[in-house]
């Protein structure tokens, strides 16, 4: 008997909700990678660019609330 015969036609309820949420709304798969390139997905940055940015970042003190002395 193999390991997974018992339980191999079981679906979670989260599994189950996904299914039918992607079922009801069709193209969220699409909005979803869509998404995901809008936010994550970025093209790496040249090293001209990434030097500006580096030059441009405003330093912190460690602790802002405390006063310079």
């Amino acid at each position: 008997m193999g390991l997974f015969t018992k339980h191999s036609n079981y679906e979670s309820d989260h599994t189950k909700f996904i299914k039918e949420l992607k079922e009801k709304t069709p193209g969220m798969d699409e909005r979803q990678v869509a998404g995901r390139a809008l936010l994550w997905d970025k093209s790496p940055l040249s090293l001209d660019e990434q030097r500006r940015v580096n030059e441009s970042r405003i330093r912190q003190q460690a602790y802002p609330y405390q006063s310079k002395v």
